[in-house]
């Protein structure tokens, strides 16, 4: 069994079980990529055994702090089937659901979502590569499924020293999939969409919007980096619950991706609402915040949901600047009562960051306003305890002060 040791100090960290191992903390000792080795202090203590990325900044990631842990097949197993079955306790209102969400299910570097009868994969760690065909087995074994489509293309696979993957693992067939979300339905492509093939870390959020409209009666709504609609579909699902008649309200779109917008005007039409309600616009955000200001434009709600601008905390300070922007033109668009929805998929951005960059935007913009709620990923989506880097998405709902 190879070992790595630990300079002095730097078992900190492992100690209160974060599952990550960085190369600057190693003093000597490696491995083969994804081999499980045993991770010891500078003392010689055992503290977990872990797998080995060598090319990486995080050298190894840990499978286990059970000295007496056997790393093998039914090590996966258990793990998997322990993952699975705490999505059962969830309400989950869709038939796509997050059943394995890496580090925080003690399975660093995996990713699996169930679309229906699908399952899709992300191996992104020289340590699940490795056990690929292992943890693909026993994922068919748990949930009696038979198709599994791998979505290995994400860009941290190249640090891991890893070319991108993608293509059925097990089965084949279509990958197009109409996904059952609360009272909507939205049709994506496992192959070809953002991450695994949809985001489902927005489910609840998305519902929340949804009730949010149905409440505000909202006349007017901005949905910003839309993608395939998903939050615009939610909107015009709120209007129509809220008995407001087809071609009520309005919901303008806008994305960088022309395919993507095609999606999004296909996802209208499959939930059977008024084309005549949206407007889509294949335009770069910022402009367009821009020259609504010089028209005049004022809206109820507006999403602000843009793609992850800080992936580490290296990258915080420009991204901070970026999401001050966007928040800053958001603020100028909203009619007095209206509800901004701001998101950041960033995990170089902290939650009480990403506030005090929403509330000096408010500020430069010269809106007084609140925050109503805080928002999360979807339950399925956990947040490990000991790994605080897990919780990438946060969001607050701001409500511009009304006028007496």
């Amino acid at each position: 069994m190879k070992v790595i040791k630990l300079k002095p100090g730097k078992e900190k960290s492992l100690l209160r079980r974060h599952p990550w191992v960085f190369d600057g903390a190693i003093a000597k000792g490696g491995g083969d990529p994804g081999e499980t080795v045993r991770i010891e202090s500078a003392e010689g203590q055992f503290l977990a055994w872990g797998a080995v990325s060598p090319t990486s900044k995080i050298r190894a990631r840990v499978w286990s702090f059970d000295e007496k842990q056997r790393i093998d097949a039914s090590f996966f197993r258990a793990n998997l089937s322990t993952a699975i079955s705490a999505r059962a306790l969830f309400d989950i209102k869709s038939n796509g659901v997050r059943l394995v969400h890496g580090e925080s299910d003690g399975l660093p570097g995996l990713v699996v979502d169930q679309y229906g009868d699908t399952l899709v994969a992300q191996f992104l760690s020289c340590g699940t590569e490795r056990w690929k065909q292992t943890i693909a087995d026993a994922l068919l074994e748990l949930t009696g499924l038979t198709r599994l489509y791998e979505r290995s293309d994400a860009s941290v696979r190249e640090l891991e020293g890893l070319p991108k993957v993608s293509g059925w693992l097990r089965g084949e067939g279509s990958t197009a999939v109409v996904l059952q979300e609360h009272s909507w339905q939205l049709a994506l492509d496992v192959a070809e969409g953002h991450k695994t093939g949809f985001y489902l870390d927005q489910r609840d959020n998305r519902q929340a919007f949804f009730e949010a409209a149905r409440h505000g009666q909202w006349q007017q709504v901005l949905n910003c980096f839309c993608y395939t609609g998903g939050f615009t579909v939610a909107a015009l699902a709120g209007m129509r619950a809220a008995g407001m008649g087809n071609g009520a309200g309005h919901v303008t779109s806008i994305d960088s991706s022309g395919p993507a917008l095609d999606k999004g005007r296909a996802n209208v039409a499959l939930n059977g609402f008024d084309a005549s309600q949206t407007t889509w616009l294949d335009a770069d955000v910022n402009a367009s915040l821009r020259q609504f200001d010089r028209e005049g434009r004022k809206f109820d709600a507006i999403v602000l949901d843009p793609p992850k601008l800080a992936p580490t905390a290296a990258h915080a300070e420009r991204a901070a600047r970026a999401y001050k922007d966007i928040n800053r033109w958001g603020f100028k668009l909203l009619n007095p009562g209206g509800m901004l929805f701001t998101y950041s998929c960033s995990g170089g951005i902290g939650v009480e960051l990403f506030q005090k960059i929403v509330a000096s935007a408010a500020l430069d913009a010269g809106v007084d306003a609140f925050i109503t709620h805080r928002l999360g990923g979807a339950p399925d989506h956990p947040v490990g305890l000991p790994f605080p880097e897990g919780e990438y998405l946060k969001g607050l709902v701001v409500m511009a002060r009304p006028r007496g």
